[in-house]
């Protein structure tokens, strides 16, 4: 497996939600449009209804400079959630998440462990749309958007959580501690298992594969990973 690791992690995308909702089904009224107000808990019937509403959504600036509202991509029966920081150029203009060389990396982590990016993953991040330059998303957008991350979980019901990067740990269990201190380690929240690993981005800048390289810690994480999905779901 050592040599397949290495030809795995040089340098497809799943199905998309939302395109034939009925919004009808949903109170949208009851929704707040300021990003200050949270989103009610449980107010989404399903990932479709979310997808278009949040395809919609003004409730922060980063609205004014979007291509397109990236929303998710993956199975919406998936044991397994990856969650990121924010689309980056190549994710606005396709509406997708993870599909620049970040998420061609992180196609290739997957299929290591054999996870099919179509039924055992279903990949989001914590804000929906790309902030200017790529910069970290602020508080206020995190904020404003995580009621959508939050029923997105909730609807998806995974098995586990995968964090990618410090951003999505700070934002989801507000852990702020450096990711190279905590990834790999297994965290609850909400009564689920969390990890936080590192961000595939990180991983291309930092190419080497020796043992207690960065790319070597990730073949260990996931292989962990792959491991407690079996165990949690007798595969």
């Amino acid at each position: 497996m050592a040599d397949e690791q290495f030809s795995l992690f040089n340098a497809g995308n799943g199905a998309t939600d939302g395109a034939n909702a009925d919004p009808s089904a949903t109170d949208f009224d009851a929704i707040p449009t300021t990003g200050s107000v949270p989103i009610p808990p449980g107010i989404y019937p399903d990932l479709e209804i979310l997808g278009t509403h949040c395809r919609g959504c003004q409730r922060c600036d980063l609205a004014a400079t979007r291509t397109n509202v990236v929303v998710s991509r993956g199975s919406p029966t998936a044991p397994v959630l990856i969650i990121g920081e924010g689309p980056g150029q190549q994710e606005d203009e396709q509406g997708l998440p993870f599909v620049g060389k970040s998420g061609q990396l992180l196609e290739k982590i997957l299929e290591s462990v054999r996870f099919n990016t179509e039924t055992d993953v279903y990949i989001c991040n914590i804000v929906k749309c790309r902030p200017p330059e790529n910069r970290v998303p602020t508080t206020a957008e995190v904020a404003a958007c995580k009621g959508y991350l939050l029923e997105q979980i909730r609807l998806v019901d995974p098995k586990i959580i995968l964090l990618t990067g410090a951003t999505a740990l700070k934002a989801l269990l507000g852990v702020k501690l450096g990711i190279s201190k905590v990834r790999g380690q297994w965290m609850e929240w909400d009564g689920r298992l969390c990890m936080p690993i590192f961000h595939p981005a990180y991983l291309l800048r930092n190419p080497s594969r020796d043992k207690g390289s960065p790319k070597w810690l990730m073949w260990q994480d996931i292989q962990a990973v792959k491991a407690k999905v079996d165990e949690l779901t007798g595969g």
